[in-house]
């Protein structure tokens, strides 16, 4: 077996050099076969390469796999199975605009395999109790189950949603990735600490090719599969509280999005835009009163910015975020 950190090193490399490699050349398949998408944020509309799925559950394979070879851990395991199923289940949506209700339901389906290795590897896999800063823990048994097939079509949509300029949610799970492993390593859960560091390396070795201009969207099957990768890390992490603080930018695009629209959608079935484009090509909030209400309308809605600059400012409210994350972990004192 080897020493924590050498496997750190080991996994944290594969998964970045996987991506970093392999998506220029996804990059020209996927032109090749005209499966691009126009960048309406762009001046002149270019057309970008989508999705980018494939290079990240490759990254992700090859280094948790790894993982897995090294310590035989049914956690480990559980984490990859759910972020393959959700995988797939972005590649079909990408593949075919399917309805509002089937991710969530095919990404509670992806979380199966956490509760069937949890019944088979108690106390391995998942705890049935949340940890809460300063209150302690407090154990919910059968409430546990319903909160992992909620959690991971949770975490899985609301990265997808936040999936809206050049760059965001890789630069979005980059940072939130990160703060969610050193919260691990804080609360001294070591093993699960060093799964989540793929995440990490993963969503910065796409941001190269992600950020603006993007050259590659990751589509449905790349959001979703952080997100739900996100969601399996917390829950087998036992920082379930930790992880939510980190999201909490893209937990509140979310709410405004179904408050607004007050029905599960895909965003290609909006009948506006939240945001529009001003004659420079800045970023405004809409006055359409159907247009549902988001972060990126919220943070226009005093004056018009560049795509970049919203972007920033996202990464901005992120890091600000994970900084709650780190200190709840602190909070939490020991391991939950």
């Amino acid at each position: 077996m080897l020493e924590r950190p050498v496997a750190a090193i080991i996994v944290s490399v594969l998964a970045f050099v996987t991506v970093y490699a392999i998506t220029p050349g996804l990059i020209r398949a996927l032109e090749r076969r005209k499966m691009v998408v126009k960048d309406y944020n762009r001046v002149g509309g270019a057309n970008v390469a989508r999705p980018g799925g494939p290079s990240i559950i490759a990254g992700i394979l090859v280094a948790e796999v790894a993982l897995y070879a090294f310590y035989m851990s049914p956690a480990v395991l559980a984490i990859i199975l759910t972020t393959v199923l959700a995988f797939f289940t972005g590649l079909a949506d990408d593949r075919r605009v399917l309805g509002g209700w089937f991710k969530p339901l095919a990404l509670a389906a992806s979380a199966i395999p956490i509760i069937v290795l949890g019944y088979y590897a108690p106390h391995m896999v998942y705890e049935s109790q949340l940890g809460f800063p300063l209150f302690g823990s407090v154990k919910i048994p059968l409430l546990y189950v319903a909160l992992i097939l909620f959690m991971i079509p949770i975490t899985g949509n609301t990265i997808n949603s936040i999936d809206v300029l050049n760059g965001v949610a890789s630069g979005f799970m980059t940072i939130a990735s990160f703060a969610l492993t050193i919260s691990l390593f804080i609360v001294h859960n070591y093993d699960i600490a060093l799964a989540s560091l793929p995440l990490g390396f993963v969503s910065l070795a796409f941001y190269k090719y992600h950020k603006f201009p993007s050259r590659i969207f990751p589509g449905d099957s790349g959001a979703l599969t952080l997100g739900a990768m996100y969601g399996a890390i917390a829950i087998v992490g036992h920082v379930e509280i930790i992880a939510a603080v980190a999201l909490l930018p893209a937990v509140i695009n979310s709410f405004l999005f179904l408050s607004s629209v007050k029905r599960i959608i895909e965003h290609r079935q909006l009948k506006a835009n939240p945001v529009e484009h001003t004659e420079d090509f800045k970023l405004k909030a809409t006055a359409h009163r159907e247009a549902p209400v988001t972060l990126v309308r919220l943070i226009v809605a005093n004056r018009p910015m560049t795509e970049k600059e919203v972007g920033f400012t996202i990464f901005k409210l992120a890091l600000f975020s994970a900084g709650l994350a780190i200190l709840t972990a602190f909070m939490m004192g020991v391991r939950v």
